[in-house]
């Protein structure tokens, strides 16, 4: 066996484009996940199974940048919660007012609209939503008593476009509409022209009033959502979760458990198969023999088995990983152990006097370093195939948004059948362009260190 340096091995890299190609592509990787970790709240990924989490997102709704394709843009979903916030007094009367403006440039309807805030105030307050259209026309949509109340309190409400309160003001002012308002919807009639029922293109404002009078009234939480069927750059799912949300967290989680079980797997395989060839004899005999037997013993089914019977946690499947993910690499690390000790530095270390456990940690274990880069780089993709695997049985860890779990999802909720292909081709790209480019980088170190497939 031919000894190789690691500034050879960067040297030899640096000519492969192949091995170039994945180190781009796992530098884009490694980089995604720093910036999920220090720009997406923590929060969001614990919550990733909260329902109240995802309240204010679509439903199955696809990603924005189909408009680019299409003739007709669909109404995207928009959830303004920044208002425009003007507090001022006029004699008496105290008005808080929030304002919040939407550019409306979609062939079609919204779906729906939703006011949501939190107020704190005293007595009953006067709440009142307006909308001014790009047209001009503005229109009164909401105007109600708010619940009365002696001391100064919370007060947390909804207020739906579907609320009877709001289709009847709207048609009480049916005469700014040159046709029928029956059977239309509060969004239809409000983002309507005037003249036929087609959407109305421009600049929309939602004007919120509360009226009181006490000074300390204020509304401390406000949203108005506008529904629509477009949202985000990958969609959402039938629980409403942003898929991109899911799809950015499982680049992490897939290089740590891929990262986490290649490495443990080879370091145990190499000194484990390094040892027993070192050693020979009775105890090469028995440490192989046991091997043998992990290795004839099918892993994916034993995993599922014990992902049941014992835990689904995703760290307890890493450790099952481990397990099963070392056994081959002990194989070619005994044979390469066999070749090494009968070199003339290891039989002189060995007539000096030097412990087995040194011999096997300082000559023989440095010699299979470069075999060991090859054999985590490839061992990676098969670990985050099979956690892919487990996880869209159903045996994965629901609380980890990994690309497995996605799938997983999207098959228990039909979203193939239903042409939901958002839900689906994004999570299985993400695990092939991560499997591709440590198979990449690994049939490149392969090459480098192993003549035989140089030539």
């Amino acid at each position: 066996m031919t000894s190789i340096t690691l500034k050879e091995i960067i040297k030899e890299f640096s000519k492969n484009r192949i091995g170039i190609a994945g180190i781009i592509i796992l530098s884009i990787l490694i980089f995604t996940s720093i910036m999920v970790a220090i720009f997406i709240p923590i929060d969001t990924f614990k919550e990733w199974n909260n329902p109240e989490k995802w309240i204010s997102y679509p439903k199955v709704s696809v990603p924005v940048w189909i408009n680019l394709f299409l003739n007709e843009k669909i109404p995207e979903h928009k959830i303004l919660d920044n208002p425009n916030i003007n507090n001022y007094r006029i004699n008496d009367l105290s008005i808080i007012s929030h304002r919040f403006g939407i550019d409306f440039e979609y062939d079609f309807f919204p779906s729906d609209f939703i006011y949501e805030f939190t107020s704190k105030y005293s007595e009953s307050p006067l709440l009142e939503i307006n909308v001014m259209r790009p047209d001009g026309i503005q229109l009164k949509l909401y105007s109600t008593s708010m619940p009365i109340t002696n001391s100064y309190s919370n007060h947390n409400e909804r207020v739906f476009s579907t609320d009877e309160l709001i289709r009847k003001n709207l048609y009480l002012q049916s005469n700014k509409f040159e046709f029928s308002l029956i059977n239309l919807s509060s969004q239809d009639i409000i983002f309507s022209k005037t003249g036929i029922n087609e959407p109305l293109k421009g600049k929309y404002i939602f004007l919120i009033k509360m009226y009181g009078n006490n000074e300390a009234n204020q509304i401390t939480y406000s949203k108005m959502i506008i529904g629509g069927k477009a949202f985000g750059i990958m969609g959402t799912d039938e629980l409403r979760r942003d898929l991109a949300v899911g799809i950015l967290y499982g680049t992490p989680l897939a290089l740590f458990i891929g990262l986490v079980v290649a490495l443990a797997s080879v370091i145990m395989g190499l000194l484990y198969g390094a040892y027993a060839g070192y050693k020979g004899k009775k105890t090469d005999e028995g440490m192989m023999r046991f091997n043998d037997v992990l290795y004839a013993l099918p892993a994916l089914p034993f995993l599922i088995i014990l992902s049941v019977t014992i835990s689904n946690s995703i760290f307890v499947m890493v450790g099952f990983l481990m397990i099963f993910g070392w056994v081959g690499v002990a194989k070619i690390a005994r044979s390469m152990s066999l070749q090494i000790k009968i070199k003339g530095f290891v039989e002189a270390a060995n007539m000096m006097g030097q412990k087995d456990r040194k011999i096997v940690l300082r000559h023989i274990l440095p010699q299979l370093l470069p075999y060991a880069f090859a054999s985590i780089a490839i061992s990676v993709p098969a670990a985050i195939t099979t956690e892919a695997g487990l996880s869209f049985l159903g045996l994965g860890d629901p609380s980890f948004p990994t690309w497995g779990q996605i799938l997983h999802d999207a098959n228990v909720y039909g979203a193939s059948a239903r042409g939901l292909w958002w839900w689906i081709i994004p999570p299985g790209i993400m695990i092939a362009i991560t499997g591709l480019a440590f198979v990449f980088i690994g049939n490149t170190l392969e090459v480098i260190v192993n003549p035989k497939l140089k030539r």
